[in-house]
């Protein structure tokens, strides 16, 4: 039976061309007047050579230029006068007495992968894995971009960042940052059932690549289910400056 003949015997049904996207678009439309950039720890150990989760990140960051990415991101957003908002991701002494954690809490804290000393003590913090990336630092410490408390695991049900943009006026989010299939999937799947619509950069994330699989692929998937949009960040930079 062709594919014509298919769809004139079921014409009660749904019909979907084969050459086409197996999901549909949704129509998104950015209102820059309700909305935010928003990104997920912009920090050294994750987006440098120094960083400790380099080993499991920096090809998939190298290959998606998610540095320089992020960079005209932050760039734009400022220029167009948008709400930006950060989500950082930081561990206190307190946090390694945790009794039970998942494969990569365990990781994490072996590692000592976003380590402070307090939530009130600098000492050592300038530079560290913990910092954000001294390129980025213009934007972030400007005065006027929200860095919101530290999320805890993956998502932001930890930290302050709902609430903040909220009390922005925000209900559209351009979603970047580390790591594709953790934090930014995460905070993607609360910020959906908050009710905000929420557009994904997917070439400013990148995921750890490990032998059972490549975490920002399984990410891209997800994110084409649940997503607003997925854009380049090409496109979210014309948006800006349209």
């Amino acid at each position: 039976m062709s594919i014509e003949q298919s769809k004139t015997e079921n014409s009660n049904s749904v019909y979907q061309d084969p050459t086409d996207p197996a999901l549909p678009g949704t129509g998104f439309q950015l209102d820059l007047s309700k909305a935010a950039l928003v990104v997920i720890d912009p920090q050294v150990d994750f987006l440098s050579p120094e960083g400790v989760a380099w080993p499991l990140v920096g090809k998939s960051v190298t290959e998606n230029g998610v540095v320089d990415h992020l960079g005209q991101l932050f760039e734009a957003a400022k220029t167009a006068g948008i709400a930006v908002a950060i989500s950082p991701h930081y561990y206190y002494p307190c946090d390694h007495t945790w009794s039970h954690g998942g494969p990569l809490e365990k990781a994490m804290h072996a590692i000592g992968m976003f380590d402070r000393k307090s939530p009130l003590d600098l000492t050592g913090f300038e530079n560290s894995g913990a910092d954000f990336m001294p390129q980025f630092k213009p934007f972030i410490l400007d005065g006027r971009t929200i860095i919101c408390s530290p999320h805890k695991v993956y998502g932001p049900q930890t930290n302050d960042l709902t609430l903040q943009l909220r009390k922005q006026g925000v209900s559209q989010v351009i979603l970047a940052g580390m790591a594709a299939n953790l934090c930014v999937e995460s905070h993607l799947r609360d910020l959906v059932e908050q009710g905000f619509e929420v557009v994904v950069v997917r070439d400013a994330t990148a995921a750890p690549q490990i032998p059972e699989g490549d975490g920002y692929l399984a990410a891209l998937v997800n994110y084409r289910f649940i997503a607003s949009a997925l854009w380049t960040t090409e496109q979210v930079l014309q948006k800006l400056r349209g």
